[in-house]
């Protein structure tokens, strides 16, 4: 007898994808030679302690003095310097699959409009770039159409910039078949523009009677296709939003909260979201690993169930165009009951990467929804420093988030952050009442053994009474048993505004 196949499940389907992909990044990888660039007029922030460490001698004091005080002495959010952020397009470069041979940074007073860099500079890096034999040069800024074009007649190796990289990224790593069309709308977007003088065939005239019009060149063919694509797809998209948008609004008839989680690429949201929700989303260290978002439900300390959603990670200067692509995945942070802001503790970078997660939830209009912001990663820290953090309470003075401490890895204060998200949900809020059921009433019994608290048990003349923490759906099925409603436990601690 022949044992049947066993099926695959999805995890180990993203997993078999993600190896094929390394393996033709193998076989056939770029050799990446990276260039930054540093405008001296820019003011660079100084730098301290650890994130997590500064944010949280910052809240002692703030709590020791008052609240005016504490908020004229935060210091200021330093920038990226260009160290830095060559070091995350290194990163970016890796994520793409490209191997990094060289980097350069090139430090003057103001970019260069024709090249950037400088004629001189650019003459140096190709130096560099043949002798470590790169086949293409990756520019840590957003460089202009003519630019480009001005850079690669004098490199005469493929350039690329921060925008096509991340791009390229989005496209490797886009699993269904939204993400793939909101990948390919930016994408579009981006070589609208970026057309002309693309190669000998983009720039000639291809006129003629009954092909394309007497005088039309190829180049005006090009954008019209393009141009009929990029409606095409916008038209699929917004299917999708109104797909998502009816979805939506059969889970908000029902009294389930939805929580969002948001946070630079690479913080950890994956892996905190398969620790709550004990799934198997797929969780890499390569950046943007996940782009298509995944709800599951997850039970609060109450019994009450809130629906958990994995949004795509933002980054520094995240591409115009990729938030507009990405609209229709991102309105659940929008309609979000509560938004978790998950930043990694161990990074010095946090406090930067957090002002960039500021300006995308700006530009959702999202930065007035409720939120949570949960430091990931303090097993990293030093053993004295993530315990004192662990055992924070999450308090946060007027006009300030509340700050949870925890390793997803570890399952480190998971079970606060539960009672924290717990504590500003308000929908279908928890009361505790005391019931008197007739056991004959096992069905009832039954549900408020699976879905409330129960505090006290008591059997007495063919009844059971009973102290319970109830969610208000619950507690409306067994209003006719109730003997006193003792008050209302989750008053709302933040406010909507």
């Amino acid at each position: 007898m022949t044992k049947s196949p066993r099926k695959t499940t999805r995890l180990e389907e993203q997993a078999a994808s993600v190896a094929r992909d390394e393996r033709s990044t193998a076989t056939a990888q770029d050799r990446a030679f990276l260039v930054g660039m540093e405008s001296r007029s820019r003011s660079s922030g100084k730098r301290g302690a650890t994130t997590a460490q500064a944010r949280a001698a910052r809240d002692s004091s703030t709590r020791e003095g008052d609240g005016a005080a504490g908020k004229a002495s935060r210091p200021p959010v330093p920038e990226f310097d260009a160290d830095e952020s060559l070091a995350e397009l290194k990163t970016l470069a890796e994520s793409a699959g490209a191997k990094v041979v060289g980097e350069i940074l090139q430090r003057r007073d103001r970019p260069d409009p024709a090249t950037l860099v400088g004629a001189g500079k650019l003459e140096e890096i190709a130096g560099a770039a043949a002798s470590t034999d790169a086949s293409v040069v990756l520019f840590d800024h957003d460089l202009s159409p003519s630019q480009q074009r001005n850079i690669e007649k004098i490199l005469k190796r493929r350039v690329i910039d921060r925008t096509q990289l991340i791009l390229d990224i989005f496209a490797r790593h886009a699993r269904t078949r939204e993400g793939q069309l909101q990948v390919e709308l930016a994408q579009l977007q981006y070589l609208m523009p970026r057309l002309a003088g693309r190669g000998i065939e983009m720039s000639q005239l291809g006129g003629g009677i009954g092909t394309r019009g007497p005088g039309e060149t190829q180049l005006e063919t090009d954008r019209r296709k393009i141009a009929r694509r990029v409606r095409h797809v916008e038209q699929q998209l917004e299917n999708v939003r109104r797909i998502r948008a009816q979805q939506r609004q059969r889970r908000e008839s029902a009294p389930v909260a939805t929580v969002a989680f948001v946070g630079y690429t690479n913080a950890g949201k994956s892996t905190l979201f398969n620790a709550l929700t004990h799934s198997g989303v797929l969780a890499s260290a390569r950046m943007f690993a996940t782009l298509d978002p995944t709800i599951r439900a997850v039970e609060l300390p109450s019994k009450r169930k809130v629906l958990v959603s994995d949004t795509v990670g933002f980054i520094r200067n995240l591409p115009h165009t990729l938030v507009k692509a990405f609209r229709a995945t991102l309105e659940e942070v929008q309609r979000a009951s509560l938004i978790l802001h998950v930043s990694d503790a161990s990074s010095r970078l946090s406090a930067e990467q957090d002002a960039q997660v500021e300006i995308v939830l700006k530009e959702l209009e999202a930065e007035k929804r409720p939120r949570l912001h949960v430091m990931n990663k303090i097993d990293l820290l030093d053993v004295e420093v993530a315990e004192g953090l662990a055992a924070r309470p999450a308090n946060a003075a007027d006009g300030e988030v509340p700050t949870v401490y925890v390793s997803a890895k570890e399952g480190t204060g998971l079970a606060t952050l539960l009672e924290r998200i717990d504590a500003m949900i308000e929908e279908d809020p928890v009361s505790r009442a005391r019931l008197r059921v007739p056991q004959k009433e096992g069905k009832a019994l039954a549900m408020l053994e699976a879905r409330a608290r129960i505090l006290s048990r008591a059997y007495r003349d063919g009844t059971v009474e009973l102290e319970v923490e109830a969610p208000e759906s619950v507690m409306r099925r067994v209003r006719e048993w109730e003997v006193e409603a003792v008050r209302k436990l989750n008053e709302p601690t933040t406010k909507k505004r």
